[in-house]
């Protein structure tokens, strides 16, 4: 006699807890990103201690009302300096904000409540107020980062 296969707890955990950021798909790993936008602020460096500073000026590709790339896939060829995330290099990246599920991910956290696969809802995190919705302005906009140095992405 058969019997209805059943799930262990560990397969009903939703992947981000089951899988480590190595065994992740691409489409695993891209679902990681809440879509924030805060990764794609411009930041500025202070050439003798490092400091890393946030503005609150956006690279030219974000949708400053989706908070989404307008050429995510191409972005390279349009901002050479944009920084592609793998879980290879992440912790080349301190400057990431500490609500970004691929930091919390690495440093061992869960994701939040407000994180689109946890909340089922892709607006939660502007709803929550994370996310940098009416807050930037697009680089083309600024010509000054120096004045636009924030505190809040960090």
């Amino acid at each position: 006699m058969f019997r209805p296969f059943k799930k262990s707890k560990v397969d009903e955990l939703p992947y981000w807890r089951r899988k480590s950021l190595e065994e992740m798909t691409k489409a695993e790993w891209e679902g990681l990103c809440d879509g924030c936008g805060r990764c794609c602020l411009n930041k500025l460096e202070h050439e003798t201690t490092g400091e890393i500073f946030h503005t609150d000026v956006a690279c030219r590709l974000l949708d400053l009302e989706t908070c989404r790339c307008t050429s995510y896939e191409d972005r390279k060829r349009f901002v050479p300096e944009c920084q592609m995330l793998t879980h290879r290099n992440l912790k080349k990246y301190p400057w990431l904000p500490s609500t970004c599920a691929y930091r919390l991910l690495l440093e061992g956290k869960d994701l939040n409540w407000w994180h689109p696969l946890v909340s089922g809802d892709p607006e939660t995190v502007h709803r929550a107020g994370v996310s940098v919705r009416h807050r930037v302005i697009s680089e083309r906009e600024c010509d000054d980062l120096e004045n636009h140095v924030v505190s809040w992405p960090a």
